[in-house]
Parts: C-alpha cells; sequence; structure tokens
C-alpha cells in the first residue's frame, strides 16, 4: 500500500506514483499468475481532488484505493459512496487518531471511531496488531475487531464492550492488522485475530535480512 504520509510532493507526484505502481502490479499480475493489488492513497485537500485522483486509479485498472482518517467525517462519508458507485474497494487508514484515542481527559475512543467509519460505509480499517511497532492491549483490540466483523456484539468487559448491540444489514468492516509486523508473528496475530482479517507485511518484509524475495 501507499503509506498514509505519501500524498503528492514535488519528488513523487502523485499521478506520477499511480502509473508506477499500476506498471508494477501488472507485471507482478502476468509474472505469478496471481492477483496482486496496492492501495492507492487518494487523500487530498479537497473533495474535488479526491475524486479526480480516485478516477484515475480506477482508469488504470486498481480496484481499491485509501484515504486518511484525517480528511474528516464528511469526506470519509462521501468517498465511501463514490467507492460504492464506482465499484471500488475503500480502505481506511487510521492516521491521525491518536489525536482522539491518547485523548484521556475528552478523547474518543477507537471502538468508537471503528463504529463510526463501519457506518460510513468503508471496506477496511486499521484496527490495531496487539503485537509489533503499535502494541496495544490485546483484550481491547480484540474488542476493536469484534464491532467490525459482528452481526451481533454481546457484553464483553474483559474487551471494553460495555453493550449488547445488534447490526441488523449493516455491512462489516475488514479489520487490518498492519504497522511494524513480519511474517515471523502470524501465528500470534492469527491466534489473536481469527483469519477473516487482512494482515500487511510491508516493512517487516522490506527489511528482512536476506531481501524482499526471501
Amino acid at each position: 500500500k501507499d503509506d498514509e504520509n505519501i500524498n503528492s510532493q514535488p519528488f513523487m507526484h502523485w499521478r506520477d506514483r499511480f502509473l508506477y505502481v499500476m506498471e508494477a502490479v501488472n507485471r507482478a499480475n502476468a509474472q505469478t499468475g496471481e492477483i496482486k493489488g496496492h492501495y492507492l492513497n487518494i487523500t487530498a485537500g479537497t473533495m474535488e481532488e479526491m475524486y479526480k485522483r480516485g478516477e484515475f486509479a480506477k482508469q488504470l485498472g486498481s480496484c481499491i484505493v485509501m484515504v486518511d482518517l484525517i480528511v474528516g467525517w464528511t469526506a470519509i462519508q462521501s468517498i465511501s459512496n463514490w467507492a460504492r458507485d464506482n465499484d471500488m474497494i475503500l480502505h481506511m487508514h487510521r492516521a491521525g487518531h491518536g489525536t482522539y484515542t491518547r485523548q484521556k481527559n475528552h478523547g474518543v475512543s477507537f471502538r468508537v471511531i471503528a463504529k463510526w467509519m463501519r457506518m460510513a460505509g468503508v471496506d477496511h480499517i486499521h484496527a490495531g496488531t496487539a503485537v509489533g511497532k503499535l502494541e496495544g492491549d490485546p483484550m481491547t483490540v480484540q474488542g476493536y475487531y469484534n464491532v467490525c466483523r459482528d452481526t451481533r456484539t454481546e457484553v464483553d468487559l474483559a474487551r471494553g464492550i460495555l453493550f449488547d448491540q445488534d447490526w441488523g444489514a449493516l455491512r462489516k468492516v475488514m479489520p487490518v492488522a498492519s504497522g511494524g509486523i513480519h511474517a515471523g508473528q502470524m501465528h500470534q496475530l492469527i491466534d489473536l485475530f481469527g483469519d477473516d482479517v487482512v494482515l500487511q507485511f510491508g516493512g517487516g518484509t522490506i527489511g528482512h535480512p536476506q531481501g524482499i524475495q526471501a
């Protein structure tokens, strides 16, 4: 995926990056016979610009785009509606969530943010890892995953679930474990979160002492 900090800098314009990335994706598809993909970050300063970048990603054959949490709630809802209308997967990176979740006096729990994102209609959301550089209390993080995937969430005080919630026909969200994790931790992640999850080994793969191919 694109990094959450990657937007459009003079040394890496968004349009050039999209072209290079999709060229690499198509080459990997041809070489492996497998379906590959890349989350193209369309985060921008205006909705018009985000729509333009999303349309370009779609024209290049991408099926998934990414936005950062910091674009704001109205923008998230708008780009989610666009993704539904254009048959695109929307990956939500929680960049900036700490401004809400780490404010102990008047902050907002990430559990609440995960629920908001589910109601907004995003497809993926970074929900924590409990291992790696984004370590958190495993039980609490499991609670985040549960509110993304449950059809009915039952009271579970140990995981921070304080009341029952029936999600009715509301679409589920695929939780994503990402951030400082590597394939050597897969057994821990599967044990914690099950297999209905996206595991992203980015820096952990690039940092392999024998190279990415290993």
